[in-house]
């Protein structure tokens, strides 16, 4: 295909996808103590940072180098690509977008890298954009554009048992209000313009998931939407939740399901056990 896809492991695609359309995806990595895994079923799964987190081993992340993602740049230039559109979680978040920049300028093939101001799934939904808009016979910028869109309507808010890990990892952004004696109650985040931020605050566990609710079903309103639902180490709750959005957005999801999986190593890492979020991305 003339234009290649490529993105990211925090966009949390399933493999199987990623391969149906042909969307190449570039592992970051966990560091657990001195020990480095790629992202992924065979390295760093949502377990073995779970399980870490809960024991209170170091934990961090990295992203992949310049030189990583000009090899796979080139590989799809050598598999027949003549442009590129890189898709990435936000700038803000990781340096991702700034390695895929510099591996740009020394690609034999042109590249066009997109800082989604996403994470997660929204990544996910943006990188599918443009390997709908590749598919129908657009050209990379068309792609490009495609993505940028996407990312920008979706709606990804989140709730944490804690901030604590976000505070470790630096990502806490405009959330940082919420520290210090703010700590005793549950927040809401959601991603603002590449950055954590704070979205409401309520008492309990049990509101802030049915805020959650409420609030993914305010994001759809009449628009037809595709819907994650992600969690680390609570997968009966967000159960809960993709069964109640199944419901409530029937005539929003046109006959698609709610996605629902365990959140990736990479982005688990940052906001601890126990965190459920949820994606609303409205479809073009």
């Amino acid at each position: 295909m003339p234009v290649a896809i490529v993105t990211d492991s925090t966009a949390s695609l399933p493999p199987e996808l990623a391969a149906e359309r042909g969307i190449v995806v570039v592992p970051l990595q966990v560091v657990i103590g001195s020990r480095v895994y790629d992202e992924g079923a065979d390295g760093a799964t949502p377990d073995l940072v779970a399980a870490a987190l809960k024991e209170w081993r170091p934990v961090s992340t990295s992203r992949p180098g310049p030189a990583a993602l000009l090899e796979v740049y080139e590989q799809a230039a050598v598999a027949g690509a003549t442009e590129i559109v890189s898709v990435h979680l936000s700038g803000d978040m990781s340096g991702t977008f700034e390695s895929a920049q510099l591996a740009a300028r020394d690609s034999s093939v042109r590249v066009i890298p997109v800082d989604t101001r996403q994470v997660g799934v929204a990544t996910g939904y943006a990188a599918l954009a443009a390997a709908d808009v590749v598919a129908a016979g657009g050209t990379a910028e068309q792609a490009a554009s495609a993505a940028r869109e996407r990312a920008a309507a979706s709606s990804s808010l989140f709730y944490v048992d804690t901030l604590e890990y976000l505070r470790r990892g630096g990502r806490i952004g405009a959330a940082a209000a919420l520290l210090g004696g703010a700590l005793a109650v549950k927040p809401l985040l959601q991603i603002d313009d590449g950055r954590v931020a704070s979205l409401e605050r309520v008492r309990t566990s049990a509101r802030a998931l049915a805020r959650l609710e409420e609030l993914a079903v305010q994001r759809a309103g009449e628009e037809q939407v595709d819907v994650c639902v992600a969690h680390l180490a609570n997968p009966e709750r967000a159960g809960q939740l993709t069964d109640k959005l199944a419901q409530r957005l029937e005539a929003n999801l046109g006959g698609r399901e709610v996605w629902c999986g365990e959140l990736g190593a990479v982005l688990g890492a940052h906001v601890g056990p126990g965190m459920i979020a949820v994606c609303v991305a409205p479809r073009a």
